[in-house]
Formats: C-alpha cells, structure tokens, sequence
C-alpha cells in the first residue's frame, strides 16, 4: 500500500460462506423432493451455516446466532425435518436473505 492508501478499520469474515449459502439455497431450489441431491444440500447448508455461526460469534454480534442457527437445524440432514414443497421453497428464500444479510453485515474488527 502506498502511504496515502489506509487498510480497511473492519473485515468481513462472513461474506464468503454466506454468499455461497444463498447461492447453495437458491440452486437446490431445483432439487426439493429428490431424496439424494437435497441430502446434499442439507449438509452443505447447515455446515455453511455453522461456520457463519463462528463468525458472528467471533465478531460479538450475537443477534446473528439464532436465525444461523435455526438454518443449520432446520437443513440438518442428521434429524430431518419433513416440510411440504411449498414450505421448503419459501425456506430456501428466507435462508438465502439471512445468509447474504448477515455475510455483509458480521464484520470483525481488524487488529495490526
């Protein structure tokens, strides 16, 4: 960096898995119903999920934990929850807002 240029005050940790989580939840849109593909992308969102989790743990925004953590319980493909079509497809919505939501806004202090 040059002597003018000044490194960012903050990171943002979150916003890659949360992007690939919205990404992951509107794609396996497509796969609701096949048994195999969407057990997949149970794992996929609830790990994803889980790590946001850490992130906004270690940023101390704690707000972010519970709607996180009610992603990776409700795609947990250990104890699956049955929800219609319908149900799921509105599900995949509402986690992709949270995931981009929180992507962008957890953010941790830099420390040099």
């Amino acid at each position: 960096m040059s002597p003018r240029q000044t490194a960012p005050a903050f990171t943002r940790p979150a916003l890659a898995p949360g992007l690939l989580g919205a990404i992951a939840l509107l794609a396996f849109v497509a796969v609701i119903g096949n048994s195999d593909w969407f057990t997949i992308a149970r794992y996929v969102v609830s790990i994803l999920a889980l790590i946001m989790v850490v992130f906004a743990w270690q940023a101390k925004q704690w707000w972010w934990i519970p709607p996180l953590v009610a992603i990776a319980v409700i795609w947990n493909p250990v104890l699956p929850i049955d929800l219609p079509e319908f149900g799921w497809q509105i599900a995949h919505l509402a986690g992709a807002v949270v995931f981009v939501a929180s992507g962008l806004l957890i953010k941790v202090n830099r420390v040099d």
